[in-house]
Formats: structure tokens, C-alpha cells, sequence
């Protein structure tokens, strides 16, 4: 089993192989980008300028099962994420699905106001991209601020994230 991430070509471009390899590095899988245009992506809120994580898992879930595909299943996209009663998420993962999706809207230094950085935007994507494939791999959060597995509530958390999982995460994650 592997890992395949279908990038929208929305999303940030030529990033996608440090990204992978980041991704492929923490898990310790292979894995494979998809550079994917002319996705039809559904559960966009005009009203809140968001997608709608839960309708998107859909719509992935749907994809990876009519085109047959094994492997877990990534979607990064640029348009920001919600779920019901919350503002935003950075991603999210149907473990019993094998489908996740991040979002790079809130990962850029740009929507803060501070300066474009790629290896900032390469660093969080593949932080937040291991963290929801972890879940498809049945991993739950960390409370190891330091662990990929640590749900951040903030950028300055996921920042303080390193791109690796903590010691109990990867025992469990061998089993």
C-alpha cells in the first residue's frame, strides 16, 4: 500500500516533490503525486468563500473507488476548508475511507501577512498531509506538541510540529 496525492492545480506549483518526499520521509511509505487538473470539486460555500471538508471526502471517496485505486488518497487544494461549527480546519481524513484532504489556504505565510516562504508552505503541507494520512493509517491525535500526530489549533502549533512521529506513534503505527 502507498500513498497517492492528487494535487489540484489550483494548489501551489512546484512544490509537489519536496512535499512528497517529506510526506513519504515521515510514514515511512511510498508515495506518488498526481498533478490533478479538471477535478470537479463540490461542497463550495459561496457564502463562507470555503469548501466544505466533509462534501470533498465525498466527492475523493468517490474518485478513488470508481477509478479503482488501492492506495491511500490525498487531495491538496488551495481553497480553505471548513466543517460545520468550526471557521476553518487545515485538513481532514475519512479513515474508514482511506481519503484525506489539506488545504494550503491557511498554510501560506501570505494569508498572514508575512512573507512568501516555499520551504515554510513545503514544511506545513507535508506536516498536515502525514497528520491526516496517519489517520487513515488509524493513528489518533498526539498530546506530543512535537509529534505530526499533535492536532494543531493554530499555524504557531503546526510550526512547533516536527516532521517526524514521536516514539509511541511509530510503535503503533508498526503494529
Amino acid at each position: 500500500m502507498g500513498i497517492k496525492i492528487f494535487w489540484d492545480e489550483r494548489a501551489p506549483a512546484g512544490i509537489q516533490a519536496p512535499v512528497q518526499r517529506c510526506i513519504s520521509m515521515i510514514l515511512q511509505m511510498p508515495a506518488e503525486v498526481v498533478i490533478e487538473g479538471g477535478l470537479l470539486l463540490k461542497g463550495y460555500d459561496p457564502g463562507r468563500r470555503q469548501y466544505n471538508a466533509r462534501q470533498l471526502l465525498t466527492c475523493i471517496d468517490t474518485i478513488r473507488t470508481c477509478a479503482a485505486i488501492s492506495d491511500l488518497m490525498l487531495l491538496v487544494i488551495a481553497g480553505d476548508l471548513f466543517i460545520p461549527g468550526y471557521d476553518f480546519v487545515f485538513g481532514l481524513a475519512r479513515p474508514n475511507n482511506g481519503v484525506a484532504v489539506v488545504s494550503t489556504a491557511r498554510l501560506d505565510n501570505e494569508y498572514y501577512g508575512r512573507f512568501e516562504n516555499d520551504d515554510d508552505l513545503i514544511d506545513r503541507i507535508a506536516k498536515e498531509g502525514a497528520h491526516e494520512i496517519g489517520h487513515l493509517l488509524g493513528l489518533e491525535h498526539c498530546t506530543n506538541p512535537e509529534c505530526c500526530m499533535f492536532k494543531p489549533d493554530t499555524l504557531d502549533e503546526l510550526d512547533r510540529k516536527k516532521k517526524m512521529l514521536c516514539p509511541r506513534c511509530q510503535q503503533q503505527l508498526a503494529h
